[in-house]
């Protein structure tokens, strides 16, 4: 048997150090699925903190209409990713409509049953902060026209010209899920349309990833914003498309963790961040100080934070979750319950987020806008 000699502790230390920087740590491996209407604002910008991060391999973006429709939303994203140096992640083109909830249904029940502050694709009514010198008012005003679900407006950014892939968004999911096995993150951070038909399409879909990351529900938020302050279990993403909601709550995931309203009113973006990241001459700083205008919650960047370092959290609640499917009033709304009190019906625990290290938060966003492509 050929004898090796011994390796001294200092020379053994040397030879692991070197191994390690030639053969660096596994990327994180993310699929994103985005309402990712534009230019800038939240949806975009939480897209860039995933594919900015160093760390973070994105294998692809799926679109869903939410906050916009998504032909207009899938060319803001193309276009994005053009203008801040990743025009190499795939865009999957997913649900146009909702699995049940309608625009005309819901245009007579919000006649009956009262308004809500934002529609989405289905109208404008949008809530913004103005900082004033007493702090962060939120208010209602109108912009951006509606139009129907075919139809593309002017581009401010201009046209992309990076086309999406053929595949639809469900399929592609799968796909890239069944590829790298209990490895993906799935962030969603829209209506879940296109995860739940992926869902539906594959049973084994949830308990083949490593986990799904939300940014939905509303739990008892502490806020005058007006969107929220007299609807307190009301959240966009959820309430789009209830019925996606439930199907994907229900699903066998390994875990669920849940950037709530709760922690996303407390996380908004400042006219300082804004500045901060202007001042970067890198692509993504001038993507954004281009585009992204408006001073609002960081919704979806503080979900993409918070997975890329989930110490920025210092209070969860796990909680059993689920979406009120009764077509009544509450159609939509957030439901919780505790072990104790919890049915019978198969609901799953999730890690509701209701806390955060702000300044560590702001300070990560702020840097990654402001540093080079990672890719």
């Amino acid at each position: 048997m050929p004898q090796y000699p011994t390796m001294r502790p200092a020379h053994l230390f040397i030879f692991l150090t070197l191994v390690a920087a030639a053969c660096p740590a596994q990327k994180r491996l993310v699929l994103i699925d985005q309402d990712g209407s534009g230019p800038g604002g939240s949806d975009q910008m939480a897209m860039l903190a995933l594919l900015q991060a160093p760390q973070v391999e994105v294998l692809g973006i799926t679109i869903v209409t939410g906050d916009a429709w998504r032909d207009e939303e899938t060319l803001h994203t193309l276009r994005m990713l053009e203008l801040t140096g990743h025009a190499n992640v795939p865009v999957a083109r997913g649900a146009v409509f909702p699995l049940v909830r309608t625009q005309r249904d819901t245009q007579l029940t919000t006649a009956m049953d009262g308004k809500v502050a934002w529609l989405g694709a289905w109208g404008r009514g949008i809530s913004t902060l103005v900082e004033t010198s007493t702090g962060v008012t939120p208010v209602i005003e109108e912009k951006r026209p509606f139009h129907g679900p075919y139809e593309i407006p002017p581009m401010p950014e201009g046209m992309p010209t990076l086309k999406p892939i053929d595949e639809d968004a469900a399929h592609f999911l799968i796909r890239q899920v069944r590829a790298h096995p209990h490895e993906v993150t799935i962030y969603a951070a829209g209506p879940l349309t296109n995860i739940a038909l992926a869902i539906s399409i594959d049973p084994e879909f949830a308990s083949l990833a490593k986990c799904i990351v939300l940014m939905g529900s509303s739990l008892n938020p502490q806020t005058d914003d007006p969107e929220f302050a007299t609807s307190p279990r009301h959240e966009f993403n959820f309430w789009f498309d209830p019925e996606a909601t439930h199907i994907v709550l229900r699903a066998d995931w390994p875990r669920v963790d849940v950037t709530t309203v709760d922690i996303s009113l407390k996380a908004p973006f400042t006219q300082k961040m804004f500045d901060e990241i202007s001042k970067s001459q890198t692509p993504t700083a001038r993507y954004i100080a281009a585009w992204s205008q408006n001073r609002y919650y960081l919704w979806d960047e503080l979900e993409a934070c918070a997975w890329l370092d989930p110490t920025l959290i210092t209070q969860e609640k796990l909680v059993y979750m689920d979406i009120d499917l009764s077509h009544g009033p509450s159609y939509g709304n957030t439901l919780t319950w505790t072990e104790q009190f919890k049915p019978a019906t198969g609901v799953r625990l999730v890690h509701a987020q209701l806390d955060l290290d702000l300044p560590r938060f702001q300070r990560m966003f702020v840097d990654l806008m402001s540093g080079p492509s990672a890719k």
